[in-house]
């Protein structure tokens, strides 16, 4: 029965580093809305704000007691969780909170090395390939026990995230995708993640030794913690993502219905206009009324008494 002890968790854990962090991206955030914008005579909106806002907090929900403790060290399943916070979440609020004079401060869309570091499927494969990495035995296991190694992996796997949200919703227009290929696009991102979910969902064995403890939180098993955790990254991930998709979609067939109604509607009022009546053989045009004064000559003289 060791295997479904229970303890308490809510003992608080300070975690400041992951303060210093949610502190340095509220100050970066202050000093462009009341600094860089009014000297590049920009005002930022309010909704870049709130999603800039809501970007830190979830962040800081992810990243801070008690998410990061059960994350790490109890439940596999809340560590995908976080994950989907940190890639799926987090990043595309991120790159709506940043207007495009900001932006192109830090990044010149038309540099060759942009260019090719930040192509759909360059920025696609290298995000999917960091998160096939994140799940390897080794690399899941050294990340629970090793602190710097556990930062390093989140910050790498946040950076390739923010470069893999940049064709759907970054602020630079040249990088963007059109709706079409950015439906496809998303539908990529939900299908290659389930290779790694498929096989935490239908693992017969503990796969992460760091999960593998005889006390379980809450009563949850080995087994059933990483079950949820593939359902969570297969289901819930592709639903998000699927989600998106559907909103670029309706957006797009909205766009097109009401480009077809402003055509018709055009036609309709060309259809409606007066025909130009056409010169018929008893009519002067004014070619000829001007030609023949020209051969009337000038008009006599008119002697006055």
């Amino acid at each position: 029965m060791a295997e479904f002890i229970d303890y308490d968790l809510w003992g608080w854990t300070p975690h400041p580093e992951v303060w210093l962090i949610v502190l340095a991206a509220l100050a970066v955030g202050a000093y462009a809305a009341r600094v860089l914008a009014p000297a590049a005579g920009e005002v930022i909106e309010r909704r870049r704000k709130g999603c800039y806002l809501a970007a830190v907090g979830l962040l800081w929900l992810a990243s801070d007691w008690p998410v990061h403790d059960i994350a790490e060290e109890h439940l596999y399943s809340v560590h995908m969780v976080q994950h989907l916070l940190i890639t799926l979440v987090v990043p595309p609020l991120l790159l709506l909170a940043t207007p495009e004079w900001l932006a192109r401060r830090v990044i010149d869309p038309a540099a060759p090395l942009a260019r090719r570091l930040l192509r759909p499927i360059t920025v696609g494969v290298t995000f999917n390939a960091v998160v096939a990495i994140t799940h390897i035995p080794w690399v899941v296991n050294t990340s629970a026990s090793n602190g710097v190694f556990h930062y390093t992996a989140h910050l790498v796997l946040f950076v390739t995230a923010i470069a893999m949200w940049m064709p759907v919703c970054g602020p630079l227009a040249e990088l963007r995708l059109q709706p079409l290929p950015k439906m496809f696009y998303l539908f990529a991102m939900s299908v290659l993640p389930t290779v790694p979910a498929g096989f935490l969902t239908f693992a017969q064995t503990p796969i992460y030794a760091a999960y593998d403890t005889p006390l379980r939180l809450w009563g949850v098993t080995v087994a059933s913690d990483q079950q949820m955790a593939g359902l969570i990254m297969k289901i819930a991930g592709g639903l998000y993502l699927w989600t998106i998709i559907a909103g670029v979609f309706f957006r797009w067939s909205a766009r097109q219905r009401a480009a077809d109604r402003a055509a018709a509607a055009a036609a309709a009022a060309a259809s409606d206009a007066p025909p130009p009546v056409a010169a018929g053989a008893g009519t002067l045009t004014y070619t000829q009324v001007v030609e023949a004064f020209e051969q009337a000559g000038a008009p006599p003289v008119e002697l006055r008494d």
